[in-house]
């Protein structure tokens, strides 16, 4: 099945930005708390709550049209 958008690419930067930030968010977090620094640990924490909003947003706009539609 291949699902087609409009704005395809914007999906795409979503979901690559969402995983990028999800990532590197887990490693300043074991950064922050190998080292004990609670500013990287706050900035880790940080990527992480935006790569997941990012892959949230980009879930919800791909079911906004059905399954079908």
């Amino acid at each position: 099945m291949v699902a087609r958008a409009s704005d395809g690419q914007l999906l795409l930067v979503k979901k690559l930005g969402g995983l990028i930030a999800i990532l590197v968010g887990c490693l300043l977090t074991a950064v922050g708390v190998t080292f004990e620094s609670t500013s990287t640990i706050v900035v880790g924490v940080l990527f992480l709550v935006l790569g997941a909003a990012l892959l949230t947003l980009k879930i919800m706009r791909r079911n906004q049209s059905g399954p079908f539609g």
